[in-house]
């Protein structure tokens, strides 16, 4: 295998040059779904499986945006005079500012410009080129910048979209996060170590017309004595000795999980009163510590309410592999020793398992915060933003709250709720009863008759003190214990979000 690329150095694209270059990806529709249609279903999944060749096929007519994509998306070399139409008549200039290389009558380019978006946006993220298409095993530089991944995309469905003044995206890498920022937060700083990720995001944001405050240095050093009502970030999260190689965009050069400790402690200290910080992370799972209790160690001293959500854990072969894999060294002469020296790290700290999983804090101003720490590799429904904020609320209704109050409390179920009953035909009673939501989180809880017939009941106009009052009667039970039994039960269907 061949060693890794240095990526280029130069990259410095003036503000007309990027002006005439959104314009004319603007003029040749370079959008997520033109580019899908012009490939069609069977070469789009070709794509992503890094194969090129369907998508060349279709990418031959010489149109502005079948160049683009040509350019771009599948990283082959294009005549100058279509790149020249496709990109404004900008060929040469574009040549000269880092993004393209000429070969002969030909040019490549050097970096990738992606189009991208949501439900309700058409951008363009600027990255470095992707490695692996159609078998090329080259290695990335140290400075790889990365383009839009699933973990990307994850933090984006994670994150809590309401309205605010102003967002940190740390470790902001090719600027994607700071895209759906700009959707909803008036001003947004990115942060980056690697000084190419900030040219890349800096170049992101000016080509989608947008002034992000882009900042290079380590982690939460480039905002210091700043407050922000939402932090959100997608580290360098990889569990290692952080003594070997390290590609900036994934290795923090941190040993195991300090990278998201730091994090996690210190976010609270940069968060505006009712400010959010969300994380991907990676943690560890030592033989001697359960990981609840590692992770709930980051997180108390902060002072704020805490969500941690573990969405699966793999043992240590298994993840080496995986990143290994990554850095492209599958086949190399290094893959067993750097296996074997990690794998050897692992068992000297004791490391059986790494979890991956999210963490999301809120600064709620409660003198004892609430943490709520678990488990769940079952199915959610994404986007996960508006159920993390639903959470925050559903604290806020019973953090602190008196029995008398949430007895007074007009609550509803959480809609499309459903119930699962199974017993024998024609019985009197069902045998099992399982409350389940439909998104999100998607729980479910065994349910007896009473806490089944109370969460039917609440549907806003009975207070749950009326209705456990009524349940209590036709269940000829006295009221002081019914009440006694199922406020505790009322508090975790609310905490769960069975109920709001």
């Amino acid at each position: 295998m061949p060693d890794a690329d240095p990526a280029p150095v130069a990259l410095d694209l003036h503000d007309d040059q990027v002006t005439r270059l959104r314009e004319a990806l603007t003029a040749a529709d370079f959008t997520v779904g033109a580019v899908g249609d012009l490939l069609g279903p069977d070469a789009h999944r070709a794509l992503q499986r890094n194969e090129t060749t369907p998508a060349a096929r279709r990418t031959g007519d010489g149109s502005p945006l079948a160049t683009l994509t040509r350019l771009f998306s599948l990283q082959r070399p294009v005549d100058v005079a279509s790149a020249d139409t496709a990109l404004g008549g900008q060929a040469a200039a574009l040549t000269g500012a880092g993004l393209l290389e000429r070969d002969g009558d030909q040019v490549r380019a050097l970096v990738d410009v992606r189009p991208y978006g949501d439900e309700d946006h058409d951008w363009w993220v600027v990255s470095d080129l992707t490695p692996g298409l159609d078998g090329d095993e080259r290695r990335v530089a140290p400075d790889w910048v990365l383009g839009v991944s699933e973990a990307s995309s994850s933090l984006a469905q994670l994150t809590v979209r309401t309205p605010v003044a102003s967002a940190l995206d740390l470790g902001t890498g090719c600027g994607v996060q700071s895209l759906h920022l700009s959707s909803h937060v008036e001003r947004v700083v990115g942060t980056d170590l690697n000084p190419r990720a900030v040219t890349m995001a800096r170049l992101t944001a000016e080509l989608n017309g947008l002034a992000h405050d882009v900042r290079e240095g380590d982690l939460l050093a480039p905002v210091a004595g700043e407050r922000f009502d939402l932090l959100v970030t997608n580290p360098p999260f990889v569990i290692s000795p952080g003594t070997d190689e390290k590609l900036v965009y994934r290795d923090s050069g941190l040993p195991g999980d300090e990278v998201v400790r730091r994090i996690v402690t210190g976010a609270p200290e940069h968060l505006n009163p009712g400010g959010w910080c969300q994380v991907l992370a990676n943690w560890v799972h030592r033989a001697d510590q359960p990981w609840q209790e590692r992770v709930e160690g980051w997180l108390a001293p902060g002072g704020c309410d805490a969500w941690a959500l573990e969405r699966e854990a793999v043992d240590p072969a298994t993840y080496v592999e995986m990143w290994l894999a990554d850095a492209g060294l599958r086949g190399t002469p290094d893959w067993t020793r750097r296996y074997d020296a990690w794998l050897s790290w692992f068992e000297a700290e004791r490391i059986e398992a790494v979890g991956f999983g999210w963490l999301s804090l809120r600064a709620a101003g409660r003198d004892v915060p609430r943490l709520r720490v678990e488990e769940w590799p079952y199915e959610v429904v994404a986007p996960l933003g508006p159920h993390v904020r639903a959470w925050g609320e559903r604290v806020d209704l019973v953090a602190g709250a008196t029995d008398d109050e949430v007895l007074a409390a007009h609550l509803v179920r959480a809609p499309g709720l459903a119930q699962e009953s199974v017993g024998e035909p024609g019985a009197t009673d069902p045998s099992t009863i399982v409350l389940r939501l439909p998104d999100g989180v998607r729980r479910a809880r065994q349910a007896d008759t009473v806490e089944a017939a109370l969460v039917g009941a609440l549907d806003g106009d009975l207070a749950v003190g009326q209705v456990l009052d009524a349940l209590a009667t036709l269940t000829d039970t006295d009221v002081s214990v019914l009440r006694t039994t199922y406020l505790p039960v009322v508090r975790e269907l609310v905490d769960e979000g069975y109920l709001r």
